[in-house]
């Protein structure tokens, strides 16, 4: 199979899901109202609330959700093939992720940015909103543990990379600077500041590694990282929006985007086949990299750039408190799926390039490659060229930092740019995963402030800043000591599952307010794809906790698991009484807005 067909097929499917289910999705099942005054302006406090042009808010967005999921997802999927991978992606993204995303942005953006917790609570009822808060604390947790330890295990010694990756917070910083108090409204001119900068930055990598002091200081273990990391997404938690968070955002979007488009023109000169198989002897079990079978582990080792419950968290989060118009959901929340969606084939491609034997010498621990008596083919001289020990760095982000490096470096006049391509690519994937780092914990403050808000009112005031500090803290610490004492062979499967579980229970929501908004005829949009997760998460859980963490002895993500997935259970049942309740209803009545919905709730 040639790439190059590959990336085109998708990009037409793609092309053509936007143009036509999308708007059908837009107008007909959501009804999107312009005239409608979205909380970025209704509720604007200048640190949470603020209304952002479309296009930065769809660079905040994009950046938020496209971590480490569509990145490594489907590099460690490989291990399957190279064909269950790209049809989930492909499917799940058009009639699964991209559905679930506009629709969740949809239902926060009506109920003035609240959580997903909040919507469910008001949707369904008090009990199942509460367990979902419960849950998605937890998923977040997880979510943001195993995303880190993408970065860790790429930038551990690698002074290049960390360099790199440590000088886009100062850039960024500087942007927002430049945008909301030097130069109001200048986005163009902040972000040719923020490209240039970043450009010089790589090129400085070397010269950085070079030296004997800056490579000393820059020379991280992973527990150092382990702490340096929660503590960056505690500052990014706690600073205003505008500050840090979203120019960041915007500009590594501008990083992401390029590197697409540079892979899309890579692809197109070199002409790379896929020397991984179709579908390898592991679909039934008993690969070194991930142990279950292809059913139902495709679905949970894939999650951003198909279908991502973590996906629900932004859009719940901070992209309703900034979009300028109802108008904008179709771009911002279908849109960004998709262009995330060809983030994970070029990150499928990127693995399925390399020899199989180099594939799984990156990413199968030492002891488990040695069990499949295979040797490395071009690896070996790959290392030298990058200057980078690269066996033995299980998670993906290596081994897709050396499928794009070989992909640039094959093109004629750029073989001996091999180590700056390898270092880009690291710089791209950390950045991608740490957008989503500071985000994700900024949403999970969120949360806290709600919750603790019950309890002690004066922690639901937004601009309260002891508060924000207080459940900016105690968050950061929750998913950080996991980061700290975890690994990506027991991280990675439960963030999976657990992010499936919390996509599931988006779609199993947002199916409840289409039905009591008087759309039951197109129901099936949000409801097929949430309930054939149901039955996914749930295997690929028990399968989990039988063969992998209960005969190691991990009793703390035994439970985690399995407390998630009671949790779950009960959004579920009391989701479908619900859905019963609501069919039997025949009198519609007219909302605060006038329009006609089957029962009222609370904004």
């Amino acid at each position: 199979m040639n790439a190059l067909t590959l990336v085109f097929v998708t990009l037409c499917i793609f092309a053509l899901a936007y143009r036509y289910y999308g708007i059908f999705l837009a107008t007909k099942v959501l009804n999107v109202d312009a005239e409608r005054v979205p909380p970025a302006i209704a509720m604007a406090d200048g640190h949470d609330y603020h209304k952002t042009n479309k296009f930065v808010l769809f660079g905040h967005h994009f950046a938020a959700i496209a971590a480490a999921g569509p990145l490594l997802g489907p590099v460690l999927a490989a291990q399957f093939g190279w064909l269950p991978g790209t049809l989930w992606i492909i499917i799940g993204c058009v009639l699964g992720g991209a559905v679930h995303d506009m629709v969740v942005l949809f239902a926060s953006v009506r109920y003035k940015g609240k959580s997903l917790a909040h919507i469910a609570e008001n949707e369904i009822g008090r009990r199942a909103g509460t367990v979902a808060g419960f849950a998605i604390l937890f998923i977040l947790i997880l979510t943001l543990a195993g995303l880190s330890i993408g970065v860790v295990n790429a930038l551990f010694n690698s002074p290049w990379g960390t360099f790199t990756v440590l000088m886009t917070m100062p850039i960024a910083l500087y942007m927002g600077i430049h945008m909301y108090i030097l130069r109001k409204g200048d986005v163009i001119g902040a972000s040719v500041i923020g490209v240039v900068a970043l450009f010089f930055t790589l090129l400085a990598g070397p010269y950085v590694a070079a030296s004997p002091t800056l490579s000393h200081w820059l020379t991280l273990t992973k527990n150092q990282l382990g702490i340096i990391i929660p503590a960056y997404g505690f500052i990014a938690s706690a600073l205003p929006v505008w500050l840090l968070l979203c120019p960041r955002d915007y500009l590594s979007t501008y990083l992401k985007l390029g590197v697409i488009i540079m892979l899309v023109g890579g692809i197109a000169w070199v002409h790379p086949n896929l020397v991984n198989a179709p579908v390898t002897q592991y679909i039934h079990g008993g690969g070194p990299i991930i142990p279950g079978t292809v059913y139902p582990f495709i679905f949970i080792t894939i999650a951003c750039g198909a279908l991502s419950g973590f996906h629900a968290i932004i859009g719940t989060g901070t992209t309703p408190k900034m979009i300028a118009s109802e108008k904008d959901i179709l771009f911002v929340g279908y849109g960004a799926m998709l262009v995330e969606g060809v983030v994970a084939i070029m990150a499928l491609i990127a693995a399925s390039v390399l020899m199989p034997s180099d594939y799984f010498a990156i990413n199968a621990l030492p002891k488990a490659y040695a069990a499949l008596h295979m040797t490395p083919v071009h690896l070996p001289a790959l290392g030298a060229a990058v200057g980078e020990q690269l066996q033995g760095r299980p998670g993906g982000a290596v081994s897709l930092a050396v499928g794009m490096s070989y992909i640039f470096s094959s093109i004629p006049w750029m073989k001996h740019l091999a180590a700056y391509w390898y270092h880009f690519a690291i710089m791209f994937e950390a950045v991608f995963i740490l957008t989503a780092v500071d985000t994700g914990t900024r949403v999970g403050r969120y949360m806290l402030q709600e919750m603790l808000g019950k309890v002690w009112p004066r922690f639901d005031e937004k601009k309260w800043m002891p508060g924000i500090i207080v459940t900016s803290l105690l968050f950061t610490a929750a998913w950080g000591y996991l980061v700290y004492t975890g690994d990506i062979s027991t991280i990675w499967p439960l963030f999976g599952m657990a992010n499936q579980l919390l996509a599931t229970c988006a779609l199993i929501v947002g199916t409840t307010m289409l039905i009591r908004h008087g759309k039951a005829k197109y129901a099936w949009t949000t409801a097929v794809p949430g309930l054939f997760m149901v039955p996914v998460t749930f295997m690929a859980g028990i399968q989990n906790i039988l063969y992998n963490y209960l005969p190691k002895g991990l009793w703390l993500l035994v439970t985690f698991s399995v407390v998630l997935m009671i949790l779950m259970a009960i959004v579920f049942v009391e989701a479908f009484v619900r859905w019963f309740q609501l069919l039997k209803v025949r009198d519609y009545v007219k909302d605060r807005h006038g329009v006609l919905v089957l029962a009222e709730t609370e904004e």
